[in-house]
């Protein structure tokens, strides 16, 4: 059994702010360890549970944050920029399911560092006129392949999102949320046995559907006007409001590429502190 873990940092044990997941930051060196620490948890938890072989794949920010000379041995790593599929690289080579680990609640929700790809500029993004978080984009994506989602951790407010859009997965809250900066935080020691215990049940769950090809609409709202104007030289993108662009693909894979494009212009065209 093959299974892809996806691996996002905001969502990691303990991680509540900015520099606890900015690359280059003391903190980030820190919390570096507690999330391979979460990744390790699952791994082990996976091949309790029947897993063969298990592919993280880095997806947080650099996509560089994982100490690999740390990683659980029976594992390989996916790790650095850039990949065509992104947070879910991995998700279209046979694999029998899907984890979302270290994942958050989207942009225009309450959550521990809540956003959509993009840390501010991002106020909404909507799929198929469903207000979607990352984790609803990337189980829409495993579906076009037929794979389950088996697990998702994250805190709180990510689980029960993840109710909705993946109501089968396990779910493992490590913090609960009090603020965008602050939680709750249950110590590694106790997580490591959640995700670990979460892990193994869920591999219960790993077997592959028939793909679900279909056409997908994502609309996207910006903080500020001039990024719907700049997305919107997108071929298929329109703009749509004074803040908000949208577009529809013939299938998940290219809506999510599109996605990309649209994200990697809007970030190209902030300005300073201004945006």
């Amino acid at each position: 059994m093959r299974i892809l873990i996806s691996a996002d940092m905001e969502g990691a044990t303990g991680v509540t702010w900015t520099d606890d997941v900015v690359p280059g930051t003391q903190q980030w060196q820190r919390f570096r360890r507690l999330f391979t620490g979460d990744v390790n948890a699952a791994i082990a938890g996976l091949h309790s549970g029947g897993a063969t072989d298990v592919l993280v794949n880095e997806a947080h920010s650099s996509q560089r944050n994982l100490l690999l000379e740390d990683l659980d041995v029976r594992a390989r790593l996916l790790t650095g920029r850039h990949k065509p599929l992104s947070m879910m690289q991995g998700i279209d080579s046979g694999v029998d399911g899907v984890v979302f680990l270290g994942y958050h609640a989207g942009a225009g929700f309450d959550g521990v560092l809540s956003h959509t790809y993009l840390e501010n500029q991002i106020t909404g993004v909507w799929l198929d006129g469903v207000a979607a978080s990352e984790g609803r984009l990337n189980a829409a994506l495993a579906a076009e392949y037929g794979v389950p989602v088996l697990l998702v951790t994250g805190d709180d407010e990510t689980c029960d999102d993840a109710a909705e859009y993946a109501p089968d997965a396990v779910r493992v809250a490590v913090k609960e949320c009090v603020s965008r900066y602050a939680a709750i935080c249950t110590p590694p020691q106790r997580t490591a046995i959640a995700i670990r215990e979460a892990a193994e049940r869920a591999m219960e769950r790993a077997v592959r559907a028939a793909p679900v090809t279909a056409p997908h609409r994502i609309e996207v709202e910006f903080d500020a006007s001039h990024l719907a104007q700049a997305t919107a030289v997108v071929p298929t993108v329109e703009q749509i409001g004074v803040r908000r662009v949208g577009f529809t693909a013939p299938g998940m894979t290219e809506a999510m590429k599109a996605f990309k494009v649209v994200t990697a212009i809007a970030a190209g065209a902030v300005q300073g502190i201004y945006g």
